[in-house]
């Protein structure tokens, strides 16, 4: 779209949810419309008050391109939370940009080359953290900021993305000037900041309706627009015949008692495996979220009835919903006291066994193998505390229960991979002042919420021409969560408390207390049945030799393992096969 003086044209993906109250702000100032369009009140906005301060009033999600003809300067801006993607990158002296990497490489410039530290990240995460991308060269411009290229700036020319907004500074901002309220206050503030964040992203003239897990987090961002509605929200969910991974039946208690207009799907096996070829398509880069799958499917079950649907995610990362913050403070606590030399030795200690030999030793001990925390790989969660415990700090503990650790390098090239902690350093140097839970959720909020949840849903959802909004990432949201001590979010090793009571006022209790079950598929069963020939063919010698890049001989191992049923490798082997089957399409 073009400006109305002819200076500036803009190419935008998104949403801004707070166009209507910009425009009453610009039409005193002389601003004519020819239209309702956000795009053109963008445009507005950026001619009155310049980029920088046009930016820290959008409320929204996007990413946009600015040419300014007058100035001959490129601007690229990406929303706060990192919600929608914007790539970029010189080849061949031209700079390129782009929502998706297949599209840059349709540049006759365009250079292919795989990332060694990409994939190192990759192998450990199962995503590929912001700014990198699996092309050197070639980088996802950070949530939060902006960019700026003049025109004939020469080939050394390597532009800085710029901060308007940084997660970082507002968590250290809102920790030292926290929420003093009582809880009961709180829950009142979340309950009307969060009802204005979704009344705004419920404005729409397409259909709109919501996805619903019966979880906490859907849960509530569903109660707070029916009790908004005037009519029945339309609802989604798909369930699974594997009870492990069903949670339709809640979805469907929950929509009842909501009175919502409730549509669910039971998914075949079959069903969800035709989805796995098309995986490296819709993601265009190695991504290795299981859950990968069913987001594809509740949003084509979504797209059969609306155009827009919204979700909750983003409640982990801001209330501490994740158990792995209770369960790093808790070994840290535990720890972190005792002398290096004995750690040394408890971790050399539990080497002595396989993980195997831990596995039976631990299933003939009934009282412990019943604990949820070994839930059957005994072997292996041990092996893992093991390398906890030689850990120098409770920074690099939370980012070693990130990763995935094999056992034997499956990179057959030592790489100089960064690590996440790297990667988001400089970020702010005074998230160090934050107490261990919040610097984890901190870390949670700038890698794994938009390099992973949030790629997972827009690229599933953008796969069927589905938009996504997501309430709980608004900037007032995301900034009062910030200011509420640890102790509204977590109790007695429970995350999310004052969602949970936020949602009580609407849904009873009952019908949404139990244990977290997350979002997945059956992945590890389906790779020793139906999917087998699938696996075989990406794992064989002679495929995973193509890249160069993975050590065979481990992978194999790794394989063999699993299909006797003795390991369960589905998560490890899982990020191989998305790998090779992102290389097998891109070649």
């Amino acid at each position: 779209m073009l400006s109305t003086g002819g200076r500036f044209v803009i190419v935008f993906n998104g949403e801004i949810y707070n166009f209507a109250e910009l425009r009453e702000q610009l039409l005193p100032l002389g601003h004519r419309f020819r239209g309702h369009s956000d795009t053109e009140i963008m445009l507005a906005g950026i001619s009155q008050w310049g980029i920088e301060m046009a930016l820290s009033k959008f409320e929204g999600m996007f990413a946009f391109a600015l040419w300014d003809r007058e100035e001959q300067t490129l601007y690229l801006a990406r929303d706060r939370m990192g919600e929608k993607p914007l790539y970029y990158g010189c080849c061949g002296g031209v700079f390129i940009f782009a929502s998706e990497l297949k599209a840059l490489r349709q540049h006759p410039a365009f250079k292919a080359s795989i990332d060694k530290d990409a994939v190192s990240l990759f192998f450990r995460h199962s995503y590929i953290p912001d700014p990198l991308t699996i092309y050197e060269g070639v980088s996802k411009l950070i949530p939060g900021t902006w960019l700026k290229v003049v025109a004939g700036s020469g080939r050394g020319y390597k532009p800085a993305p710029k901060h308007y907004w940084s997660v970082s500074e507002v968590a250290t901002r809102g920790q030292e000037s926290p929420f003093t309220g009582s809880s009961g206050e709180a829950v009142d503030q979340l309950e009307a900041i969060l009802k204005t964040a979704v009344a705004n992203q419920m404005v729409a003239d397409v259909p709109l309706g919501a996805f619903l897990s019966g979880g906490i987090d859907s849960s509530v961002i569903v109660a707070l627009m029916q009790m908004q509605s005037t009519r029945p929200v339309k609802t989604f969910t798909i369930g699974f015949s594997e009870a492990d991974y069903n949670e339709a039946g809640h979805a469907k208690a929950v929509a009842r008692h909501l009175g919502t207009d409730h549509t669910e799907h039971f998914v075949t096996p079959t069903e969800a495996m035709a989805v796995i070829p098309f995986l490296s398509e819709i993601y265009d880069e190695p991504f290795a979220d299981s859950s990968q799958i069913p987001t594809y499917l509740v949003s084509k079950l979504a797209k059969a009835k609306v155009t827009v649907s919204l979700s909750g995610d983003g409640g982990d990362e801001l209330f501490g919903g994740y158990s792995r913050y209770s369960e790093a403070s808790m070994l840290w606590s535990r720890i972190s006291f005792i002398p290096t030399p004995m750690m040394s030795l408890l971790a050399r200690s539990i080497r002595t066994l396989s993980p195997h030999r831990w596995n039976k030793l631990v299933s003939a001990t009934p009282g412990i193998a019943r604990h949820r925390w070994f839930d059957g790989r005994a072997g292996d969660r041990l092996h893992k505390l093991a390398n906890l415990l030689s850990l120098p700090g409770p920074d690099a503990l939370y980012l070693q229960m990130l990763t995935h650790y094999w056992e034997e390098p499956v990179l057959s090239q030592t790489t100089s991979a960064t690590d996440l902690l790297e990667l988001n350093h400089n970020a702010n140097a005074d998230s160090g002042k934050l107490e261990f839970a919040h610097r984890m959720m901190l870390l949670d909020c700038r890698a794994y919420l938009p390099g992973d949840i949030l790629t997972k849903v827009d690229r599933a959802a953008m796969a069927v021409s589905l938009e996504t909004r997501v309430p709980l990432l608004d900037r007032r949201v995301v900034e009062f969560a910030w200011r509420l001590p640890l102790h509204l979010k977590q109790k007695e090793g429970q995350g999310k408390w004052i969602l949970r009571q936020l949602l009580y006022r609407y849904v009873p209790e009952k019908l949404v207390d139990r244990p977290k079950m997350g979002f997945g598929v059956p992945i590890g069963k389906w790779m020793r049945g139906p999917l087998r020939g699938w696996v075989e063919s990406l794992l064989s010698i002679e495929a995973l030799n193509r890249s160069g890049l993975i050590n065979p001989s481990v992978v194999r191992k790794k394989w063999n393992e699993h299909l006797g049923g003795g390991r369960n490798w589905q998560y490890h082997l899982w990020n191989v096969l998305m790998f090779q089957s992102w290389l097998a399409r891109r070649n």
